[in-house]
């Protein structure tokens, strides 16, 4: 305990500051991989490739573990698996063959006030009024986001794309999976909880991807298919498994605050990827982003007393 308050304490040098932006170029780009491997696959190929090519990079760190593990340690991973992974992969890749990469980008902000909500109704956690106050400015925010189209229109009622609730509702998949995380494993290794929660979940990917898709023979087949494979390769192995890894180091030689950072980095390099891929943006979009991010920032801005829950970026 004492080493690790030891590291939260640790000011950020040049390595730390490095490792943040690599983090929030990694994750940020996630969802332009997305919109890549969606111009081939479908959105349940793109979610099942995402967990199998994280999984297969995640199984040499797995299999020596799991022999360690009971049955109760076993189900509860399988359940973040599905939460913090499976789940999440299959709605944001629906979800962007509606939504802009941009768009869907920074909706997945909203994940750290979904860790905070979920805690507090669940979990028998406290929410403060600075926590209330950041939940209601974000989701004014996302209400603006998804009900404004063209430039100077806004209909809640009839412009509103439902598709955007399934980014909404991933990012409460990833709320819960967190607070699973730090209620049902206190011994475990952030890297152990990570590399076998993917690998439980691993099966269902391959066994979708042969059984019910032509996956194979279209990466056999089209030069396209491996282009788009190739995308979503990076998108599972550097954006799923190899940026946790990462994270949890951040965590580790920073602090959990420095690295909660990567959020409010993340819609930036989205935004960025989507308008320079020709994505169209208008002044209620930015507008929406701006309150999302504010609410975000407030609703876990640190208090000068008191400790503050480490909140992560899951993506």
């Amino acid at each position: 305990m004492k080493e690790q308050e030891n590291t939260v304490q640790k000011d950020p040098g040049l390595r730390e500051w490095l490792l943040l932006v690599f983090l929030s170029l990694v994750w940020g780009s996630s969802f332009i991989l997305i919109k890549k491997g969606l111009v081939v696959f479908s959105p349940g190929e793109v979610g099942a490739f995402r967990i199998v090519s994280a999984g297969l990079v995640l199984l040499p760190l797995a299999l020596p573990r799991l022999s360690k593990l009971n049955r109760k340690q076993l189900a509860n991973l399988f359940v973040v698996g599905l939460a913090g992974s499976l789940i999440p992969a299959f709605l944001f890749a629906t979800a962007q063959t509606q939504l802009s990469s941009s768009i869907t980008g920074v909706l997945n902000a909203l994940t750290p006030l979904c860790v905070v909500l979920i805690g507090a109704l669940f979990f028998g956690a406290n929410i403060s009024k600075q926590n209330g106050l950041g939940l209601i400015l974000a989701l004014l925010g996302v209400f603006i986001l998804i009900g404004s189209k063209a430039e100077g229109s806004f209909n809640p009622i009839k412009d509103i794309n439902a598709y955007a609730f399934l980014v909404v509702f991933a990012t409460i998949c990833y709320g819960f999976n967190l607070n699973f995380i730090k209620h049902w494993f206190v011994k475990l290794k952030p890297l152990e909880i990570t590399a076998i929660s993917l690998v439980l979940v691993l099966p269902i990917g391959i066994i979708y991807l042969i059984g019910f898709t032509d996956f194979v023979d279209q990466v056999k087949s089209s030069t396209d298919a491996k282009i788009a494979a190739g995308y979503l390769s990076i998108l599972g192995v550097l954006g799923t498994a190899m940026a946790l890894i990462i994270f949890n180091k951040l965590v580790k030689l920073a602090s959990p605050v420095f690295a909660s950072m990567v959020t409010y980095l993340i819609p930036v390099v989205a935004i960025f990827w989507g308008i320079l891929d020709g994505e169209v943006l208008y002044t209620g979009h930015y507008i929406g982003m701006l309150i999302v991010i504010v609410g975000v920032w407030i609703g876990n801005k640190k208090k000068k007393k008191g400790k503050k829950e480490p909140i992560t970026a899951a993506h």
